[in-house]
């Protein structure tokens, strides 16, 4: 359970991460790739925050999180330079993959294949 303040500084990073990789994300990673930040996990001692992305427009999703993780040190400082009056400490920071949407479709496109093939059974049968 996160405390008051982990959810402030989550919230916090998630904004102005986004806006960070908006900015300097195509130099990184390219102009085609769509990143967007799904969640922010902060530590209890606001040591390490855990950011978790969502990756659009590639096949190779790792690659973009490798090459994040590449450039952490220059993805840090820009963070910090927002964030520096708000916290005392910058926190490490983390990439993952958040493959919920993508686990979403894929069992979206399961289920109706299903129904389609009528699989799916019948309301009447109740």
């Amino acid at each position: 359970m996160q405390t008051k303040r982990q959810k402030q500084v989550a919230e916090l990073i998630k904004r102005n991460i986004s806006t960070v990789l908006q900015q300097e994300g195509s130099y990184i990673y390219g102009a085609g790739v769509l990143v967007t930040v799904t969640g922010v996990k902060v530590s209890p001692d606001m040591g390490i925050a855990k950011i978790y992305l969502s990756i659009y427009n590639t096949e190779n999703k790792q690659a973009v999180i490798l090459q994040l993780e590449n450039e952490n040190v220059r993805i840090r400082q820009s963070l910090a330079y927002r964030i520096r009056k708000h916290v005392r400490r910058i926190p490490e920071i983390q990439f993952y993959m958040d493959d919920t949407l993508d686990e979403m479709y894929r069992l979206s496109n399961l289920f109706q294949k299903l129904d389609k093939d009528g699989q799916m059974g019948n309301e009447e049968e109740e």
